[in-house]
């Protein structure tokens, strides 16, 4: 926690009139999703900009109000509540559209929420009769305060962030640090209830939930408290097989995804109790263990059925799982909230158990008792020798082997050792990271020479080899 001068602010407007790209801007970051199809945005994301005298805004981007989509109704719920949060609203217009229908009944609006706004004028670069006619246009909205900017190259970007500071009720307040949360991704198929566990686990409706797939398409950070530790979880966007995916946005959001899991030091791989673990959420397992995070396996709607196919789901997971048969597994219904409090304790559990603490010492012993279990292989009749091994990381837990003709170890074996060091180990719950390090032969390049009795004798021999042949 630090103490800070801080300040919230909410970006609204309707459609594709550039909010994220403001808060792209502002935050200087490209954490918000951005193109130019309207609707893109639909949860709200939170991000920080830095503006003058040391002071912080918290901004929150939001989707674009009454727009035609299928969740439009949860959008403009999201927006609300981001309107309810904030001290200021950023009422953003388009330059090149002019003064909308939806403009006037988004300004009635926030006059009726009794919000504070700013109006900003974007796209002037657009505009060919200058941006004073620009303001013009918008003076029948009624508002004091308004600014042209253009947000995608930063014209008039300055002078917003010191009218926030200006304009912004700072508070002295305490800062949640992020970067001090655990970062756990929640990962999973479309549509198998990510958004519904994440709401579940804030007990808030924090994220859109929908029937249809694709509803989330930015990767969504949040932060939950419980007592001395603080999760940041990431909702993100439902990953379908690659030939199946063929819209950009789509693509975008898989980036976005993948983007998140790799800054993650825990994943919840989420699957639908009534499919089973299918062929994607085996790629997604394996870009887990790829990622190096801690895994656990949510089967979400667990209620949904009854005693025997709970019985022949169970099979079916432990049968796909024998490759990993190290992973945490929870049964868990999202919407009636089952199984959740369990959830929160393995991840602090695996997370725990992916620190190393051991030393060079007991891993080197820990690798003698596997090796008189088991020895290495022969490889061309000569075997193979691990001498030591010494730590190098955690999270994921990461370990050196020293040795000779190491690259010659066969992979059946790189299990074994990946096995045994993780079950005497007790890293239950992540993929070990094992490197090897082959031992130079301080021989190897130098020349034997031959003293001259040596010599003599060698030619004795060769001579009468000769001679017999």
């Amino acid at each position: 926690m630090t103490v800070s001068k801080s300040g919230v602010a909410a970006i609204v407007g309707r459609p594709n009139v550039g909010k994220s790209t403001l808060f792209n801007r502002l935050c200087r970051s490209r954490d918000a999703l951005v193109h130019d199809r309207a609707g893109l945005t639909r949860d709200r994301k939170y991000g920080t900009a830095r503006s003058i005298d040391d002071a912080t805004v918290t901004l929150i981007d939001t989707g674009g109000l009454h727009d035609e989509g299928s969740v439009s109704r949860h959008v403009d719920e999201q927006v609300q509540l981001a309107i309810s949060e904030s001290d200021l609203v950023i009422f953003l217009v388009n330059a090149r559209d002019g003064l909308t229908s939806d403009d006037i009944q988004i300004s009635k609006e926030l006059r009726r929420a009794g919000s504070e706004v700013l109006l900003v004028v974007n796209k002037i670069d657009g505009v060919t009769h200058g941006s004073d006619y620009a303001l013009i246009e918008f003076s029948p909205l009624g508002f004091e305060k308004c600014l042209p900017i253009s947000a995608s190259n930063g014209h008039g970007v300055q002078l917003l962030t010191e009218v926030l500071t200006t304009h912004l009720p700072l508070n002295e307040s305490e800062d949640l640090n992020v970067n001090s949360a655990l970062p756990v991704a929640v990962l999973g198929r479309p549509n198998v209830g990510k958004s519904t566990l994440v709401n579940a686990l804030l007990n808030d409706q924090r994220c859109i939930v929908s029937d249809q797939p694709g509803t989330t398409r930015d990767a969504i950070q949040v932060v939950l408290d419980r007592g001395d530790v603080s999760f940041a979880f990431t909702d993100t966007a439902g990953i379908r097989r690659k030939g199946s995916v063929d819209d950009v946005i789509e693509k975008f959001s898989i980036v976005k995804a993948l983007n998140a899991l790799r800054a993650s030091e825990m994943t919840l791989l989420v699957i639908d109790a009534n499919e089973g673990i299918v062929e994607q959420d085996l790629h997604l397992i394996q870009f887990a263990i790829e990622a190096g995070t801690g895994i656990v396996l949510v089967v979400n709607k667990w209620d949904k059925l009854d005693s025997e196919q709970r019985a022949k789901c169970q099979r079916q997971i432990n049968r796909r799982l024998k490759f990993a048969d190290w992973i945490q597994i929870r049964y868990v219904s999202a919407l009636l909230q089952s199984g959740i409090d369990s959830l929160l304790d393995d991840i602090v559990r695996i997370h725990s158990n992916g620190a190393v603490t051991v030393s060079s010492s007991e891993l080197t012993e820990t690798l003698a008792d596997l090796l008189l279990a088991h020895s290495p292989p022969l490889v061309r009749g000569r075997s193979i020798k691990l001498r030591y091994a010494h730590p190098i990381d955690s999270h994921p837990p990461s370990i050196m082997v020293h040795g000779n003709q190491t690259d010659l170890l066969p992979a059946s074996y790189k299990r074994y050792l990946e096995n045994g060091f993780r079950q005497l180990l007790d890293l239950d719950g992540w993929p070990v990271v094992i490197k090897y390090r082959t031992s130079k032969n301080p021989f190897r390049d130098r020349q034997n020479r031959l003293t001259p009795r040596q010599q003599r004798k060698r030619d004795r021999i060769i001579r009468r080899r000769s001679k017999s042949l």
